[in-house]
C-alpha cells in the first residue's frame, strides 16, 4: 500500500468531539483533507462554523452537532443520526477542562465538574459510538490524555488525575476489543497553549515549561495532526492500547 493510501480517510465517517476547541479542531482540519466527512461535536456553534468553513474552503466536507458530552441520551441520539447515514468510522473523546487551584483549597463542585468533563465524557463517548464498532468489527477511538498523566504536575492536581483515568480506561478498552477489530489509543499532547491551558500558564510557569522542553517551544495545534491521523488510519493498524507522546522533548527531560 502506498503512503497516500495507508494515511487516507477517504470514506469514512469521523466523530470528534471537543472538535470546537483549538486542538481537536486543527484535528478535524486534518482529517477533512485527508478525505474523511467529520462531525464537530460541542456546544459552540460560533467556534464551529469558523473551522467547518476552512474546511469547506479546502474541499473538505464537515458538520457541526451540537451535543453535551457528558449526556449519554444526547450521545446516542448522534449516534443514531450519523448511523441512518452510514458507518461510523473513527470517535476523537477530547473535551476538558482544567483548573489551576491548589490541593487543600479544591471544592468539590470542582472535582465533580472536571471529573464530568474529563473522564465521564470519555467513558460515555468509548460506550456510545465503541458499542457501534464492535458490532461492526471495525473502528478507531483516540482519546486525548496528558503529559500530567504520567509525569505529575503541579498546580492541576484534578485535571491530572483525570487525564490518568483516561488512560488506564484507554489501555483497558484496547485490550478488551483488541480481537474484536477496535483500536483505542491515547494521543498525548505535550504543552500546547490551547485554551483550557492558558489559565494556569503565568509567566513563571511558561519559563519552567520551556527550560524542560528540549525544543524550546510550546507545540502548535497542527503539529498534533500527523499522530492522530497515524491513530486513525491504516497506517496504524497494528496499534493499539498506546499512548502517542507529542510534546518536543518534555518527557525525555531529566538534567
Amino acid at each position: 500500500m502506498k503512503p497516500a493510501e495507508l494515511f487516507s480517510l477517504k470514506g469514512k465517517t469521523a466523530v470528534i468531539i471537543g472538535g470546537t476547541g483549538e486542538l481537536c479542531g486543527a484535528i478535524a482540519e486534518g482529517f477533512a483533507a485527508a478525505g474523511a466527512h467529520v462531525v464537530i461535536v460541542g456546544r459552540d456553534a460560533t467556534k464551529a462554523e469558523v473551522r467547518l468553513s476552512k474546511i469547506k474552503a479546502s474541499g473538505g466536507s464537515g458538520e457541526f452537532a451540537v451535543c453535551e458530552a457528558t449526556d449519554k441520551s444526547a450521545l446516542s441520539a448522534l449516534r443514531d443520526k450519523l448511523l441512518a447515514r452510514g458507518p461510523i468510522d473513527i470517535l476523537i473523546n477530547g473535551a476538558g477542562t482544567n483548573s489551576p487551584t491548589p490541593f487543600l483549597e479544591i471544592t468539590e463542585s470542582e472535582i465533580d465538574r472536571i471529573l464530568s468533563v474529563n473522564v465521564k465524557s470519555v467513558i460515555l463517548g468509548c460506550q456510545v459510538f465503541g458499542e457501534v464498532m464492535v458490532k461492526a468489527g471495525r473502528g478507531s477511538i483516540i482519546n486525548l490524555g496528558s503529559e500530567s498523566a504520567i509525569i505529575p504536575l503541579s498546580r492541576v492536581f484534578t485535571y491530572s488525575a483525570s487525564k490518568a483515568a483516561v488512560h488506564n480506561l484507554s489501555k483497558n478498552l484496547a485490550r478488551e476489543w483488541a480481537g474484536k477489530g477496535v483500536r483505542v489509543n491515547t494521543l498525548v499532547p505535550g504543552f500546547f497553549p490551547a485554551e483550557q491551558n492558558r489559565k494556569v500558564l503565568s509567566p513563571d510557569r511558561v519559563a519552567s515549561i520551556l527550560a524542560k522542553t528540549p525544543m524550546g517551544r510550546f507545540g502548535e495545534a497542527h503539529e498534533l495532526v500527523g499522530a492522530a491521523l497515524f491513530l486513525a488510519s491504516q497506517a496504524g493498524s497494528f496499534t493499539t492500547g498506546s499512548e502517542v507522546i507529542v510534546d518536543g522533548g518534555f518527557s525525555a527531560q531529566s538534567i
